[in-house]
């Protein structure tokens, strides 16, 4: 089978085949998309609502911003080597290793609340300890598997429809995103406790965790994976700094400070709903000729926001990835950069802006409708950085990207939390606004397009 043919070239019969020409999608990319999907149903079940999971085990709001600070850590430490044992393993063994230690971490968030208090040399340890140490399992699959899922889109896929390629596994992932805080809600609302209720979800992303894992190992073809150098050490890291394409320099620029902004307030958007604004749903919907009452929680709320959200997203990045075979990546990537700046203004004020037209819970709809735009890029995003590299080193030239965006992004949640707590919401999510703009402003000045998009 040869891996670099288009999606032209494809079969022509049948409503499948149309969707994998649409899509670019190779056999090895769907089976990746299919890890995807259950891995980010599991992943999206949980980490959304864990900073409100931890204010129930009694963290404070400083606390929930060093816990967003730990995972940029995971973030920036975990691509570089998962995308060198990707490289030298090859994709499948990569992620069935990772696999089986993310939903280790779900089950430790599981099983956090029935830990309890545990005091050692006269500290007390307190049962929101266990989500850090999840964490640091939970996001393998995530962050280390990062380098091999770029890899394989990359061997699979045509330059020129690279773009297409990610957008099929964005879309796969990103229904989870819709469906899996849906999910959630709905289990949520299944007791009223939520720390009770959370618990249901997280046994839940243990099964998706599992499945995912196996899924992936049983249908993954590694006949063709292509394998590059071991690990050498901080000198490896070194050599693949010094040799970055010079594409993707100014695209590191501007995306590490849009990435900077947004980890600033990213673990507070379900504080927002659920403490700052504190809005769930009431209403009377009318269906079938019947009438029926709508009560939510603020928790189960956030969950069907982030439906909306990813209901756009998915509405969004096919037609985005389309386009940028006509116009290129970088307008559609600085489309996605430009809503990612905006949206912690927007979200934090725009309820008392529209508050004398539309009450709270539809603008909040509304804000998290717009919110999905900045998905639209994502895809081309993608293609821009993994589309220079040479075949064979997909993996370490992404996890090289990743490990210096990631690692200067790495304060950005304590720096928000410092200023949710002592300063003001308001204050934390202004000045990530002012950040975000100005990055998506340096790489619309210096940003530069992959050469099969030209």
């Amino acid at each position: 089978m040869t891996r670099n043919r288009s999606a032209d070239d494809l079969d022509e019969s049948g409503a499948l085949n149309a969707f994998r020409r649409f899509f670019a999608l190779e056999r090895d990319v769907l089976v990746l998309s299919l890890a995807m999907f259950a891995f980010s149903l599991g992943f999206q079940m949980t980490n959304r609502f864990l900073p409100e999971y931890m204010v129930a085990l009694g963290a404070s709001g400083f606390v929930v911003g060093l816990f967003g600070t730990a995972g940029n850590v995971i973030s920036a430490v975990y691509p570089y080597p998962g995308g060198a044992i990707s490289d030298r393993l090859g994709s499948r063994y990569a992620l069935t290793l990772f696999g089986l230690v993310s939903t280790l971490g779900f089950a430790v968030w599981l099983f956090a609340p029935s830990v309890g208090t545990i005091t050692v040399a006269d500290v007390a340890i307190r049962p929101w300890i266990w989500i850090f140490v999840g964490l640091v399992f939970a996001q393998a699959w995530k962050s280390f598997g990062l380098g091999a899922t770029f890899a394989v889109v990359k061997q699979a896929t045509d330059p020129s429809r690279l773009a297409a390629g990610f957008a099929s596994t964005e879309t796969f992932r990103r229904t989870a995103f819709l469906i899996g805080p849906v999910l959630a809600a709905v289990l949520i609302g299944l007791h009223p406790n939520f720390e009770v209720s959370f618990r249901y979800v997280l046994a839940v992303a243990v099964v998706f965790g599992i499945v995912g894992t196996v899924a992936q190992h049983l249908l993954y073809d590694a006949s063709e994976d292509t394998l590059g150098d071991s690990f050498s050490g901080i000198d490896a890291i070194r050599r693949d700094l010094r040799e970055m394409p010079p594409e993707l320099r100014p695209l590191l620029v501007g995306d590490t400070l849009v990435r900077f902004a947004n980890g600033m307030v990213y673990v507070f958007f379900v504080l927002v709903i659920t403490q700052f604004y504190e809005v769930g749903l009431d209403a009377t919907v009318s269906a079938l000729g019947r009438s029926f009452a709508v009560d939510l929680s603020p928790e189960a709320f956030f969950g069907y926001l982030l439906g909306v959200e990813m209901l756009i997203a998915l509405l969004s990045m096919a037609p985005a990835a389309k386009a940028a075979e006509r116009i290129g990546l970088k307008p559609v990537v600085a489309l996605g950069f430009s809503v990612y700046a905006l949206f912690p203004v927007v979200l934090i004020g725009a309820p008392a802006i529209l508050s004398p037209a539309l009450s709270i819970e539809w603008t909040m709809v509304l804000v998290f409708a717009f919110s999905g735009l900045r998905f639209a890029g994502l895809p081309s995003h993608k293609a821009l950085i993994v589309g220079p590299a040479e075949r064979g080193s997909g993996g370490r030239v992404t996890g090289t990207y990743y490990l210096l965006r990631n690692t200067i992004v790495i304060p950005s949640a304590a720096l928000g939390g410092y200023l949710w707590e002592f300063v003001s919401p308001e204050v934390a999510f202004t000045v990530a606004a002012a950040v975000g703009v100005v990055g998506t402003g340096y790489f619309l000045a210096f940003g530069r397009e992959f050469e099969a998009y030209r």
